[in-house]
């Protein structure tokens, strides 16, 4: 018995080995043994972590933007006014929301981001006025509010015109014609012998900022500022009721430019923090950036009344208010942890049909189209698109700052791009695209697939090149790609975080007009029925911006290769460094003991490490099955590019501005914005050491970006 079991153990054990085996050659043969090219058998993440952009889909996408919808959908948004933290903001908020979770045609989540923040509005008790007197009586007060020339200026939460966030008072004095209250106005009033001490000064919007009106008045002893729209700057000179609104696009009489008087952006009172309840504040007195005076804006009409001793009368009041973001989300595939942002700012000074409601509606039909395709199981994206519906732009550009502040570490690591569309349309005649410079190739090949509302045989970008050109010295003859400021919620994402930014919109033919924004702009005129008339009847611009923004998104979210060309960005360096190595300010920086020639040599480097850059992106494409590893060491180089240029020391007197090459400037000198200030107040001081300074800090910033597109070793 006990050598039967021996055997039959030894019969067992062999058994199991030659299982073994069996199943040892059977995984060898199915790991080892090469596939056929149609990845059969592979992991599924490597059959489609090589994906690229599909021309179908994207021809898909433009197929189904409807001019209809979006005209339903501005419909809604300005059917009632809706400023910061009012009921008209708080419905939008739902109707948002109820789009993006919807189940047939939202996105994967959407969410309420709230922020406690500090705004400024008028007492509706005691409403702004300037009033003309005459010793200690009133003969003549401007109006509280605009005529009434079609019900929408009737609604029973019309604002009142005032300026956010200057402070109250009355100060009495005689008037005084500034301009456009830039200092250099200021300056020719004293020159000319005018004591400013005590006065009221009148100034025509443009030229300054609204708030620098203010600032720069007080500086020379003026007691207030009254602020009025010119119809030679806004109505082509047409100042008539016959010739205005509801006649024609522009404004009436009795319109006011309302708007925000703060110089900075984000909420006042906590610079650098997302406004949440255990937030630290700084005191009201710490603010910087708005008016020291009271200030108040008025129609053309009441303009040309006023004369001799005026009295301001403003009776803001400032009060910390929940302000939310709207955020939508749609998860991609292959890279999740790389974002691709698209933002239009939510809450108006009125109806606001045009700015923002007309980018809001595009918005939603990129999001109905999308979350169709989406629900449909026929699309995902590549890498994560976020969706941005930010609050209280209108008082500082807040809920996007905000926002910035709040996911800074990971927005900074993660972001590829933002796609800011806030005003779509300001005319029906022409693309208006602003960007830096990598964002220029992939604006120029959506724009070459979309067709130009006036004809189907004309595209997009040739309308454009019609319109707005320049020379290039690589490309000849192309549409001109404006450079950003800080007018809209791109601003804390190119200035703060150094992500590529870029605006699109519709706008003028400046062969017709001369306006210096559409003409209703923050009136109680910007209604649904001055936009569906005047601005784009049948919707088709919009539809043209919804087509080209939605499809410059979908190259940013799918190609395997981000579609951003950085060697772009040698032609304006080359530009901004022509024009300090030239004239008078090559003169006097030469006799000042200071040299170009280390920036030129840079900026040399720059331009040929950027073209080996796009050769080995070249090489990479064409390879049958490239490396993953190597697309996404190539694609970070091109996300980062833009943070190279950030020196958060660059400017320390400016909140946020950090991007040495984009950073605000008050120099009329067209090159480096810190260089730029430095020479032009070296001129009157003699402060060459700032200028070397600043000379520094561009030439590092230059050597940053060039050694971020080397090839890593």
């Amino acid at each position: 018995m006990a050598g039967c079991g021996m055997s039959w153990l030894k019969i067992l054990g062999a058994v199991i080995v030659g299982a073994l085996l069996l199943t040892v050659g059977i995984l060898l043969g199915h790991f080892a043994i090469p596939k056929g090219g149609n990845g059969q058998g592979a992991p599924s993440w490597m059959q489609t972590v090589g994906r690229d952009l599909s021309e179908s889909l994207l021809q898909s996408f433009m197929d189904q933007v409807e001019s209809g919808k979006i005209r339903e959908n501005l419909k809604s948004l300005a059917s009632q006014p809706h400023m910061a933290t009012t009921k008209g903001d708080e419905e939008l908020v739902k109707l948002l929301l109820s789009r993006w979770q919807d189940p047939q045609i939202g996105l994967d989540s959407a969410s309420e981001d709230v922020y406690g923040v500090f705004l400024s509005f008028p007492d509706p008790q005691r409403p702004n006025s300037v009033a003309v007197v005459e010793n200690s009586s009133q003969i003549f007060s401007t109006r509280r509010s605009e005529k009434n020339v079609t019900a929408d200026q009737a609604h029973a939460d019309v604002v009142q015109p005032y300026a956010a966030y200057a402070p109250p008072g009355n100060p009495r004095g005689r008037l005084v014609y500034a301009n456009q209250g830039k200092h250099s106005d200021y300056q020719e009033l004293v020159n000319m012998g005018i004591d400013l001490n005590g006065t009221i000064a009148i100034t025509r919007y443009g030229g300054a900022g609204r708030a620098a009106k203010a600032v720069n008045g007080a500086e020379f002893g003026v007691a207030g500022v009254v602020v009025y729209t010119d119809p030679a700057d806004i109505n082509d000179g047409r100042a008539s009721e016959e010739e205005t609104y509801p006649n024609s696009w522009y404004m009436p009489p009795s319109g006011v430019e309302r708007g925000s008087y703060n110089g900075y952006f984000g909420d006042l009172l906590t610079p650098y923090y997302p406004a949440k309840e255990f937030t630290y504040r700084i005191k009201e007195s710490e603010i910087q950036g708005i008016p020291p005076i009271p200030t108040q804006p008025i129609g053309f009409e009441d303009a040309q009344t006023l004369i001799c001793d005026v009295q301001v009368n403003v009776h803001n009041q400032r009060v910390i208010k929940n302000s939310s973001n709207v955020m939508g989300f749609i998860r991609g595939s292959e890279e999740p942890d790389r974002y691709v942002l698209y933002g239009n700012h939510r809450d108006s000074w009125v109806h606001g049909a045009i700015d923002p409601s007309s980018g809001t509606a595009v918005m939603l039909e990129i999001t109905r189209v999308l979350g169709k395709m989406l629900k449909e199981g026929t699309w995902r994206p590549r890498r994560s698109i976020i969706f941005g519906s930010w609050g209280a732009e209108e008082f500082g550009l807040i809920g996007s700052t905000e926002y910035t502040e709040e996911f800074y570490s990971k927005l900074r690591e993660r972001s590829v791009a933002y796609i800011n569309v806030d005003i779509s349309v300001f005319a029906n005649a022409t693309l208006r695209a602003q960007g830096t410079p990598p964002a220029q190739s992939v604006i120029f090949a959506a724009a070459k697939q979309v067709q130009t509302p006036a004809s189907s045989s004309v595209s997009v970008y040739d309308n454009w090149r019609n319109h707005f050109n320049r020379i290039s010295p690589s490309y000849g003859v192309i549409p001109n790609l404006g450079s950003l400021g800080a007018g809209s919620d791109y601003a804390s994402f190119i200035h703060y975080l150094g992500i590529t930014s870029m605006d699109i919109a519709y706008t003028y033919d400046r062969n017709k007009t001369s306006a210096r924004i559409y003409p209703a702009y923050h009136t109680a005129f910007d209604t649904f029925d001055y936009a569906d008339r005047f601005i784009d009847p049948g919707f088709t611009s919009h539809q043209a911006v919804a087509r080209t923004a939605g499809n410059v998104l979908l190259r940013l979210a799918d190609s395997l290769v981000l579609p951003l060309n950085v060697s772009d960005y040698g032609e304006k360096l080359e530009e901004l460094y022509s024009v300090a190595a030239q004239g008078d300010f090559l003169a006097n920086l030469t006799v000042n003991n200071l040299s170009l020639d280390p920036l030129k040599t840079v900026i040399g480097r720059f331009k040929s490490v950027a073209a080996d850059f796009n050769q080995r992106v070249t090489k990479l494409k064409e390879e049958e099955s490239p490396s993953p590893l190597q697309i996404r060491m190539v694609n970070d180089q091109i996300m980062l590019l833009e943070r190279a240029f950030l020196n958060p020391q660059a400017f320390p007197n400016k909140y946020y501005y950090s991007h040495v090459i984009w950073a605000s400037k008050s120099s009329d000198e067209a090159t480096f914005p810190g260089l730029a200030d430095a020479y032009t107040s070296a001129l009157e001081t003699g402060d060459w050491d700032q200028v070397r300074k600043h000379l520094t800090i561009v030439v590092q910033a230059v050597e940053s970006a060039a050694s971020a597109l080397e090839a890593m070793a």
